[in-house]
């Protein structure tokens, strides 16, 4: 196997990473668990593995920037201001240029700006909780936000997700959108979390974790937390919708 085949070789990941569609412990995937057999799909057609083309996607100025992007720069949301950066790359280390990431988030106290969302802790009115970004040629990606709160939900009487922020990547075709969340380093709600208790795998989680970065801190501003993606491979990131 030449250099150039060992590089451009599709590396099928570990499917025993995912979770079981029917996990009694997350309790709303008992009703939302398949009742049928799976069925196989064809190979995809020409137009799925082949784009979009994000290169000519013109962003707003404060697209990447949820401190500004919801007020347009005219005032600033609480909370602790953090950066969430890092790369898109393919299961070899080559990364994905020009294409499109997008994250969404509860605001500091643990609340969505979602009609749905009845958690007794207020709106920021200064905070949407959206942003997208374009990648660079190196597979770059950056966003400047505040920390999310963590927020109880009625999975049992005690259940609390962690501070996490979702992330989509639409990796280089349609077809290979990817969704996951970023969770932070340390948190001690990670291991007691019904829904990253689905993932049997240790090292999956793991993948999930973004990683606090001192290097990429702006001192007397924010903290950095490195999160990078892998869209396939053996060694790609854990993502929810696969």
């Amino acid at each position: 196997m030449t250099m150039h085949d060992e590089k451009t070789r599709f590396v099928e990941r570990d499917r025993n990473w995912h979770p079981p569609a029917y996990a009694p412990g997350y309790k709303t995937s008992v009703a939302r668990s398949p009742q049928q057999s799976l069925v196989s799909m064809q190979s995809p057609s020409v137009s799925e593995i082949g784009g979009p083309d994000f290169s000519g996607l013109r962003m707003g100025r404060y697209d990447n920037d949820l401190l500004l992007n919801f007020t347009q720069g005219q005032a600033l949301p609480v909370g602790e201001r953090i950066i969430m950066f890092g790369r898109v790359i393919d299961q070899f280390g080559k990364p994905v240029p020009n294409t499109l990431v997008e994250m969404w988030q509860a605001n500091a106290g643990g609340r969505y700006r979602h009609r749905n969302d009845n958690y007794l802790a207020p709106l920021d009115p200064n905070f949407g909780g959206v942003g997208r970004t374009l990648t660079d040629e190196q597979g770059w990606y950056r966003f400047r936000t505040i920390k999310p709160g963590p927020y109880p939900w009625p999975n049992d009487p005690n259940s609390w997700r962690p501070a996490h922020i979702h992330v989509s990547v639409m990796g280089p075709s349609i077809s290979t959108r990817l969704i996951t969340q970023m969770y932070f380093e340390g948190d001690p709600l990670i291991p007691r979390c019904p829904i990253v208790n689905t993932v049997n795998d240790p090292d999956a989680v793991e993948t999930m974790i973004g990683r606090l970065d001192m290097a990429h801190s702006k001192p007397m501003d924010c903290l950095a937390y490195r999160f990078d993606l892998v869209v396939r491979g053996r060694l790609q990131t854990y993502f929810e919708n696969q």
